[in-house]
């Protein structure tokens, strides 16, 4: 479990933390296997006996004061009396102290925690393939190369399930001599039901079929896929449905229905099922159809001053708190560039634990690598998520790809977690609260219960009927307490700034505030950055005052501190972003829907490669010259003929105009730079598109985007490097500079002014001023 805080030393007090204007939070992977250093928690089979704090249920910790009849809850001091049975427990010796006597980072085993519902739960992972007939031939082939791919990166003993829609419903069943499909048509009106059960068309133990035994007849299953026909398209098309326009697709409705099939087995065929959904277009049939037409589509996908992604219908949503207490988690793949109106469809994947991916085409899709990496990778499911504050200070917002407990705040559940998935939390103080050198010193502690499949240790003959049985659940708890220290000093605030943590909040808040006013969000931002710097400089006393008048030497480059410098680079790479692009015009809504589910599920260091990219010079293939921080032109004046510029979903190998023609282009396999490639490929969770440009002879356009020191806030490319410098000085410095000699004065100004309604009309805290 890593735990990331914005600032690793604590504000003392509201004033101070007001005044600092950095967001005041963490970021949390949870299913990390270790700590943001490196460390392994210290683990234990005895989670259920783990004492809890009778006042704020948080858990004993290594941090408790503990008596010998009684601890004191590190988080909120209350008083507990100690158990017979755990006062014995914590009375040994140091050799044979149990876990959390050992580390503030434990994860304990829970035999039993699930009672009787768990001891009758087949430890079996449950997948199935949904998958559109109302597709291409190139579609389909590209399915099932990433379907191939899937059962190899599945464990034996697995079932899988294989599922076709378009205006009917086909359900396979590849447990006999040769595969067979039953098909149940969807009528146009339907509510979501369909006129026969799918348990009564084939019973569910039919439909999920062992892998290991069944791989090669799955195997000739999806060679009999097919796409829709056109006759069938003509057949079905409902009054006023353009069929050669449009194909026919009851992607809501198979959906549901699937949902329901599976869920009726939950807790005893299954404890967690994962759909694949593969979709090549809008689902425009039945129950969850989505309007696509020119009237609808016409303000997100063009001629709007400002993109408005907004939900169409509640039906994903709740068929996404369906899958969540189904145990189902949902992955959406959608292979099209055809607008598909994601931002309806996003809530399905984000709130069941399950992930959004968009290929443009079937040529460049990395699909088979991308569901081979995440079916490869360890995860837990079932998971529950608390985070628990010291009384002088609470949770303000979170934000992460979860479902809300509708009964408890800040209870967040997981269906489905992996090691890279993050959460963030933003912090505020309680009212009238403060920390105090009298007082204890802040704490925080995370709780994370989840459920992992794990093999019993016996290898041997997975083709028997009874395989499935080779594993096991395990319930556990992964608690971490962590205490911090606290400051008065607004210097120390600065030094102990995390850049990509404050980098991960802001995402997140530009994401959500985004969804309703995209102008706003850019003023909102931008004015951010102005109040930062005009309290730097203020703090750093570049402002001074007497006798009524002000002088200033405002410094927006952060030159007292190397923490806060990336701050302006990063902001103005979310100005230039799709995420915040006023004019849509050339960028593809479901796009940018997209990178919204990307960003937000990403740990800070790779939310950081994504925003600002990293630039690599080289000499030769084989030697390393420079890391640069600047994203621009300026950066060819080194006179290095190779570039590796990494941007977490791009890889770009640059070659300069002028490079020698005995460097070998592109590089060869057995080189340095090719090695470093070949690395960052294989730690990504997803798989980055590699390009090879050589300056002399190929677009440079793809290259040169990247250099967003280039562009001015429209996106347009300058002939010199002044867009960046120019947005700091004119833009932003500015306005800084007035900022801190009005602050100087303790007096606002139209900006601020601007800042406090923007933020408090899209739901932001009251700004840090």
């Amino acid at each position: 479990m890593a735990v990331r805080p914005s600032l690793a030393c604590f504000p003392s007090d509201p004033v101070l933390h007001e005044a600092c204007g950095m967001p005041w939070g963490v970021a949390v992977t949870p299913f990390s296997a270790t700590d943001e250093r490196g460390s392994k928690p210290a683990t234990g089979a005895e989670g259920h006996i783990l004492p809890r704090c009778q006042s704020c249920f948080a858990y004993f910790s290594l941090l408790c004061q503990l008596d010998r009849w009684s601890w004191n809850c590190a988080v909120c001091g209350a008083e507990n009396d100690l158990p017979a049975d755990a006062a014995a427990r914590y009375a040994r010796d140091g050799g044979h102290d149990p876990p959390e006597m050992r580390s503030a980072f434990v994860d304990l085993l829970l035999p039993g925690e699930e009672g009787e519902a768990a001891a009758a739960a087949a430890p079996t992972p449950v997948y199935v393939a949904a998958v559109d007939l109302s597709s291409s031939e190139e579609f389909l082939e590209l399915v099932k190369s990433a379907l191939q791919a899937a059962l190899e990166a599945l464990s034996p003993g697995s079932l899988f399930g294989l599922l076709t829609f378009s205006s009917k419903i086909g359900l396979y069943d590849v447990q006999g001599p040769i595969p067979i499909v039953k098909n149940v048509f969807i009528p146009p009106d339907s509510d979501g039901a369909l006129q026969v059960d799918l348990e009564d068309i084939m019973p569910l133990c039919s439909f999920l079929a062992p892998i290991d035994s069944c791989k090669d007849r799955i195997t000739e299953a999806l060679e009999t896929i097919k796409p829709m026909s056109s006759w069938e398209v003509a057949a079905n098309a409902h009054e006023g449905q353009d069929h050669v326009l449009h194909h026919i697709r009851g992607f809501g409705v198979a959906l549901d229905v699937l949902i329901n099939y599976l869920s009726s087995e939950y807790g005893n065929a299954f404890e967690l099922a994962r759909i694949f959904a593969f979709l090549s277009g809008p689902p425009n049939y039945g129950a969850g159809q989505l309007d696509i037409s020119e009237d609808q589509n016409a303000g997100k996908a063009r001629g709007a001053d400002h993109v408005l992604l907004q939900e169409q219908t509640s039906f994903y949503k709740n068929l996404a708190t369906s899958a969540v207490q189904a145990g189902v988690c949902v992955d959406l793949f959608a292979i099209t560039n055809e607008y598909t109106d994601l931002t309806s469809l996003k809530v399905l994947s984000i709130e069941s634990g399950g992930s959004l991916f968009l290929y443009s085409s079937t040529d460049e899709s990395t699909l088979p690598q991308d569901i081979y990496k995440m079916l490869s990778r360890p995860y837990a499911f079932g998971c529950v998520m608390r985070l628990r504050t010291s009384s002088q200070f609470k949770i303000a917002d979170s934000y992460g790809h979860f479902f809300p407990d509708p009964q408890y705040m800040h209870v967040q559940h997981i269906n489905c977690c992996d090691s890279f998935a993050t959460y963030s939390y933003d912090f505020e103080f309680e009212k009238d609260s403060q920390f105090s050198r009298k007082s204890s010193p802040p704490i925080i502690q995370i709780a994370f219960k989840y459920t992992v499949l794990v093999h019993n240790g016996d290898t041997s003959d997975f083709s028997n009927s009874g395989s499935r049985s080779k594993y096991l659940l395990e319930r556990r708890l992964r608690v971490r307490t962590i205490q911090y220290n606290t400051t008065a000093n607004i210097w120390d605030l600065y030094d102990f700034v995390d850049p990509d943590v404050v980098l991960t909040i802001l995402v997140h808040q530009v994401i959500l505030a985004s969804l309703s006013d995209e102008l706003e969000t850019r003023l909102w931002l931008q004015d951010w950055l102005v109040v930062v710097i005009a309290q730097y400089n203020k703090a750093y006393k570049n402002v001074t005052s007497g006798g009524g008048t002000e002088t200033y030497n405002i410094d927006v480059n952060f030159s007292h501190c190397s923490q806060l410098q990336p701050l302006s680079r990063f902001v103005f790479a979310i100005l230039l972003s799709p995420l915040l692009q006023v004019s849509s015009e050339g960028i593809h809504p479901d796009y940018v829907t997209y990178l919204q589910c990307l960003l937000s599920a990403l740990e800070p260091a790779s939310l950081r490669q994504a925003i600002w990219p990293t630039l690599i010079s080289y000499s030769s293939p084989d030697v390393e010259a420079e890391v640069h921080q600047s994203l621009s032109r300026t950066v060819f004046t080194s006179e290095r003929p190779i570039f590796l510029l990494d941007a977490y979903k791009d890889l770009l190998v640059y070659y300069s105009p002028t490079a020698s023609s005995q460097i070998p282009f592109p590089p060869p396999r057995d080189c340095l730079l090719r090695s470093t490639v070949d690395r960052l490929k294989q730690e990504r969770n997803i798989t980055p598109k590699l390009v090879f440009i050589h300056g002399a002879h190929d677009d440079t356009t793809e290259f040169e985007n990247y250099l967003v020191e280039d562009q001015t806030l429209d996106g347009s490319l300058l002939s010199s490097s002044t867009g960046f410098s120019s947005f700091l000085d004119e833009q932003v410095g500015g306005n800084a500079a007035e900022a801190a000699c009005y602050f100087l004065r303790q007096a606002t100004f139209d900006n601020v002014d601007r800042f406090v309604a923007v933020g408090m009309k899209q739901g932001f805290k009251k700004p840090k001023f």
